[in-house]
């Protein structure tokens, strides 16, 4: 190699080396007044003095929620949520990137709903995500929670990154969507905005309509708190900012699956994942999309409508953990926390 070569080579890798070292995520969190700012709602939406949490309530009237002061290109994207008890079917508290407000007939979305339900019975989550207007191709998939989301808050956050897209709860990947050239348009590409919201599903978000939201026990308060907007805001003026926050991005621990964080999405999976699209053999007349289970190591556990053969809401769910918090405040020098999801075993 001649000697001009090898110094060019030489600083490349220095420059890619300073862009490395220079790029990292701040994941602190940015108060409501700092990152979001109100979307609907009125009086149902309650910043607390402070701005550190915001409260969402929904009654007969009205629902209510926030968007985020930025457009973002990748990130990302966290809050801790504290659910309504008692009965709330029909009730749907979400959290959610999207940019349906500037490409109304081409949007792209990645979603966290989570779907309440009838009294004694679990909330469930659903994952979903939607590129360039594909929402007669939804990829939904739903789950159990392995803890009773209404007795404190928990986290629930979003990696994108332009290969891929990451769901956590509480630190621990619950799915992984890796960008495949066969999704063509159907991959979020475009700038999103960060939202949250609470409002009425009745029409599908419990059994499938089957219960509605109950007004009897309104008002259904939600509250959100460590907020984390660690994204790459969208800026004209900001061309190298941006190619220094992509690296960041790609490079940060949330959207790197390194083998001990897929063991652990994989053992969620096995205990608490209800439905998937990818096993679904007859929504789309047995089309498959091309991201889904590569290596088939799911497929087995599912029928080929998409529901779990190992779980069920009959022999899953949190209604013990809530008997359990009874004893240990009644018991002096019992721990206040529940295990981590990836330490919890199979019933």
């Amino acid at each position: 190699m001649a000697s001009s070569s090898r110094a060019a080579l030489a600083v490349l890798m220095l420059s890619w080396a300073a862009v490395l070292a220079a790029a990292s995520l701040d994941m602190s969190p940015v108060t409501f007044q700092a990152g979001y700012m109100p979307l609907f709602g009125g009086g149902n939406l309650v910043p607390s003095p402070g701005g550190r949490s915001v409260r969402l309530k929904l009654d007969r009237h009205t629902g209510s929620g926030f968007v985020s002061k930025s457009a973002y290109h990748h990130g990302f994207f966290s809050a801790s949520i504290k659910l309504p008890d008692d009965d709330t079917a029909g009730v749907v508290v979400a959290f959610y990137l999207s940019n349906a407000d500037v490409f109304p007939g081409n949007h792209d979305e990645v979603d966290f709903e989570l779907l309440g339900n009838r009294r004694g019975h679990e909330w469930r989550v659903q994952t979903n995500i939607y590129g360039n207007g594909s929402t007669s191709r939804g990829r939904e998939e739903r789950y159990l929670l392995p803890f009773d989301p209404t007795l404190r808050p928990h986290a629930y956050a979003v990696a994108w990154t332009p290969t891929a897209i990451l769901f956590y709860v509480d630190g621990t990947p619950i799915r992984e969507v890796v960008r495949v050239p066969a999704m063509g348009g159907d991959f979020p590409s475009k700038p999103m905005s960060v939202y949250a919201t609470i409002w009425d599903g009745s029409a599908w978000a419990t059994e499938g309509g089957r219960y509605k939201v109950h007004y009897a026990f309104a008002p259904f308060a939600a509250d959100f708190s460590s907020l984390v907007l660690s994204g790459c805001p969208v800026a004209a003026d900001l061309v190298a900012a941006d190619a220094k926050c992509q690296v960041a991005v790609m490079t940060a621990d949330c959207a790197v699956m390194i083998p001990a964080k897929r063991a652990a999405m994989r053992r969620f999976r096995r205990r608490y994942l209800l439905y998937t699209v990818c096993h679904d053999m007859y929504r789309y007349n047995g089309t498959i999309f091309p991201e889904c289970d590569a290596d088939g190591s799911e497929r087995d556990d599912f029928h080929k409508w998409g529901e779990s053969k190992r779980v069920s809401p009959s022999s899953r769910g949190y209604k013990q953990q809530r008997a359990d918090m009874a004893v240990a405040v009644a018991a002096p020098g019992r721990p206040d926390t529940w295990p981590a999801i990836g330490t919890l075993r199979v019933d």
